[in-house]
């Protein structure tokens, strides 16, 4: 995907991306069935910073929906909470003390995570909802518009899980997803590498990308590369570049947090070590520590199956290891969130979204069928990323 961004095409980004928010987000009313599963996030194009325009007008925000309904039952253990809005929301005011969800008498709170996005507020559990039992949602009177006014009253609700596991849902990368290569601090190249996809870099600007012989194009809003099969987009460049680039870090930022969230299925399996010929499920799996691939693993299921893989420290791939993906699964579906470094070894090989906090390196001939996003930087050598097709 090339982001050949103008004034016009932003806008009209923005507008799609609320109108898929709108339809995909599979809200729930209060008159409704319930909705299964944690939702994702659908970005659209207003933010929780209260980027509207002023109409001068300070309403009264109110919670128009819920997920799960107001007296659901049978709600999946693995299951989101979220609240839909009247308007955008100051996101600083959405979190896990204004956002609660408890059970029992006296109230045993939930722990869990708060994000925020558009006019949707959703609460990730930090582990499964216990089964048959009743759960109470409130939202405090803290929550504030973006124009700084509180819910008149406090927004309160139950509902009762049941027993079952839904499905799980990917990872929501927002502006993020139309890039193969995404990072904050610099992005380096040992030619010749190959990427299919779009590359960015902010807020650091074009001089810290190195080693791809950057052509800039004629409008200074992107350049080119022969290593790139796409525009290459840095902070430094002509409107609107820097703005939207703005977002997409953002977005890839929310990705990590989100990423973070979800709830294990499976933790500290193989005690950080997965062994030759291991073959994943789709789930969550959660690692406290490092993860080593040290020769091949399979991932197996369907083209509509998720995996999620939590790693509190490095991951390690060494030479010549490799992720596979079996019976139809798809990389898009498949997400790795690193809390420190991502390190392939040679000619290794991965399948799916890579989200370092720290950094990325692909060392000489090493492959990525997916997407490289780091809070700092990404070195690859000799290297190929392919941006899956969705």
């Amino acid at each position: 995907m090339n982001f050949h961004w103008n004034t016009a095409q932003t806008r009209a980004a923005i507008l799609a991306l609320s109108l898929l928010s709108a339809c995909g987000a599979r809200l729930g009313t209060e008159d409704g069935g319930t909705q299964a599963d944690g939702a994702r996030i659908e970005d659209g194009g207003l933010r929780g910073d209260g980027a509207l325009p002023d109409s001068g007008l300070a309403t009264t925000p109110t919670v128009l929906s819920t997920e799960p309904l107001l007296g659901a039952t049978d709600v999946p253990l693995n299951a989101s909470v979220r609240a839909v809005f009247s308007e955008p929301m100051d996101a600083a005011s959405l979190s896990e003390t204004t956002f609660t969800v408890t059970s029992g008498e006296p109230p045993t709170v939930v722990s869990g995570t708060v994000l925020y996005s558009s006019t949707t507020a959703v609460f990730w559990p930090r582990a499964r909802l216990l089964s048959h039992t009743v759960f109470t949602g409130t939202i405090t009177t803290g929550a504030l518009s973006a124009r700084g006014v509180s819910l008149a009253a406090d927004h309160v609700w139950t509902f009762t899980t049941g027993e079952t596991i839904a499905p799980g849902l990917p990872v929501n990368l927002g502006m993020a997803g139309g890039f193969a290569l995404l990072a904050k601090s610099g992005i380096s190249t040992v030619p010749e590498s190959s990427i299919t996809g779009d590359v960015g870099l902010s807020p650091a600007a074009a001089t810290f990308i190195t080693g791809f012989s950057l052509d800039a194009d004629a409008t200074n809003t992107f350049a080119r590369s022969t290593q790139v099969i796409g525009s290459v987009f840095a902070a430094n460049y002509a409107v609107p570049t820097p703005a939207n680039l703005t977002v997409a870090v953002l977005d890839m930022e929310h990705a990590f947090t989100d990423a973070a969230s979800r709830a294990p299925d499976v933790t500290e399996l193989g005690a950080g070590l997965l062994i030759d010929g291991t073959t994943l499920a789709p789930g969550v799996y959660r690692w406290g520590t490092g993860l080593s691939i040290p020769t091949s693993i399979f991932l197996e299921g369907s083209a509509t199956d998720v995996w999620i893989f939590q790693i509190g420290q490095d991951l390690t791939m060494a030479s010549g290891a490799s992720v596979h993906l079996t019976g139809g699964a798809l990389p898009q579906n498949v997400f790795w969130q690193v809390a420190g470094y991502i390190d392939l070894g040679t000619t290794a090989h991965c399948e799916g979204v890579m989200l370092s906090q720290t950094a990325i390196a692909l060392n000489t001939g090493a492959s990525v069928n997916g997407r490289l996003f780091a809070q700092t930087a990404i070195t690859i050598e000799g290297s190929t990323i392919v941006q899956p097709s969705e």
